[in-house]
Order: structure tokens, then C-alpha cells, then sequence
């Protein structure tokens, strides 16, 4: 698979993202507490390969129960594009449904069974 670069950004544009990934993507479909709320379509990417291009300053974070999960909202207009997953901290999840698909050349969604996450965290590259 040929990597290439993929913007992502909130809804207001105020924090914008790149990641190195696959032009062929594997999107994960959470149902856990707050994915399944959000609609959230996961996209794993290594920390090397995810670079917050602008709204360092314009990011509220949001962590519940272990709080190891870090959620990044625009604090303008409340969009969570990216975050920080509790399975594995040593990655970056974004949303797929915040990317510019004009680099995308197909996807698959694989759902998940977040609910009992540790079960799944394997499959999706985290670990614990």
C-alpha cells in the first residue's frame, strides 16, 4: 500500500491536522460510551505520522473514568477531529469523518465492539 499525506480538520477550520497513512484506508467503527454519541470512524496512526498544522491554542481536552484517554475539541465550534485513545497512548486517533477525501482511494469500516474494548484493542493496533 502507497502511503500519502491526508488533511483533517474541525467543522470551522480552526485546527487543522495532517497524517501519513495509506491511501487505501482501515476505518474502525467504535460503539463504546463516546464514540458511538459522536460517530466517531477511527483512523490509528503512529505519533510521528500526525502533525496539528494550526489551533494548538484554540484546544480544550476532555478525559473521563481512567482519564489516560485524551479528547481534543475545538473550542470554537466543539468538534472533536482527533484524539489520544486510552487503549494506546502512543498513537493518534482522527476522525474520519474530518478528513479531505481528496487523497482517500477507498476505505473499509470494520466495526468494533467497544463496549469490551480490551477484547478489540489487539485487532486495531493498540495495545495496553
Amino acid at each position: 500500500m502507497t502511503d500519502t499525506v491526508h488533511k483533517g480538520s474541525c467543522h470551522c477550520k480552526a485546527v487543522t491536522w495532517e497524517i501519513r497513512a495509506p491511501e487505501q484506508l482501515v476505518v474502525d467503527e467504535c460503539e463504546c460510551s463516546i464514540c458511538d454519541m459522536l460517530g466517531y470512524l477511527h483512523i490509528n496512526v503512529e505519533k510521528p505520522d500526525f502533525t496539528l498544522l494550526t489551533g494548538k491554542d484554540n484546544i480544550s481536552t476532555y478525559t473521563f473514568n481512567t482519564h489516560v484517554a485524551q479528547h481534543y475539541f475545538c473550542q470554537t465550534c466543539g468538534v472533536k477531529s482527533f484524539y489520544v485513545p486510552r487503549s494506546n497512548p502512543n498513537i493518534f486517533s482522527v476522525n474520519f469523518r474530518c478528513l479531505d477525501q481528496a487523497n482517500v482511494k477507498g476505505f473499509e469500516v470494520r466495526s468494533s465492539k467497544g463496549m469490551s474494548w480490551e477484547q478489540v484493542a489487539a485487532r486495531m493496533g493498540h495495545t495496553q
